[in-house]
């Protein structure tokens, strides 16, 4: 890790975005937000991720008020329909089922809060994900042995999941993960915190 002069918080709980984070060689810490991450009614995918990344950075000000704080939020859809963490194998097996063959959106928004000033920037990192053609004996193989439950969509591209997917197209792929390294690495040259 290299020396920083502004402290770097991450607001999460989530080891995917932690690992993610690692990969720039800073110092920083994690503290979860507890933000209500219920969508708006109306409201579009990519403008529910940005909300939520902005909210969770912004929890966290009055704990941190010196630091830089990364919040970030991924919004899952398909057909006009969410598809959120699963949770459950019942609910993982259903999402598999009804992304068998399909292309999913995956929305992952970034931002960085300055806690001193209040300032805040955020950018989304759109990724299209087609998934391939699932039976329900391949569903129930995967799940037994990888249990994604915390995955949006049901299922973790950077582990076996992967083996699901025909095809990924985006700008960045660490997004798909859960945390934008290409935008938060821009992000954090703006704020005069470069990773290299």
């Amino acid at each position: 890790m290299t020396a920083q002069p502004r402290k770097l918080v991450l607001a999460s709980s989530s080891p995917y975005r932690r690992e993610l984070l690692a990969r720039l060689g800073l110092a920083f810490e994690t503290a979860s937000p507890n933000c209500d991450e219920a969508p708006l009614a109306g409201e579009a995918p990519a403008a529910t991720a940005t909300r939520l990344a902005l909210a969770k950075a912004r929890a966290l000000q009055g704990r941190f008020r010196d630091a830089l704080i990364v919040g970030s939020d991924q919004v899952a859809s398909s057909g006009g329909l969410r598809y959120d963490k699963p949770g459950t194998h019942d609910n993982a097996v259903r999402q598999l089922r009804a992304l068998s063959g399909r292309a999913v959106e995956f929305h992952t928004a970034v931002a960085l809060l300055d806690a001193a000033s209040g300032e805040a920037h955020s950018r989304v990192v759109p990724c299209r994900v087609l998934f391939r053609t699932l039976d329900d004996e391949r569903i129930e193989r995967y799940l037994r042995r990888e249990q994604p439950y915390d995955c949006a969509a049901s299922a973790k591209a950077e582990g076996l999941g992967i083996a699901l997917i025909a095809r990924i197209e985006t700008d960045d792929p660490t997004s798909l993960i859960g945390l934008p390294l290409i935008a938060l690495s821009e992000l954090l040259e703006r704020a005069g915190l470069p990773p290299v």
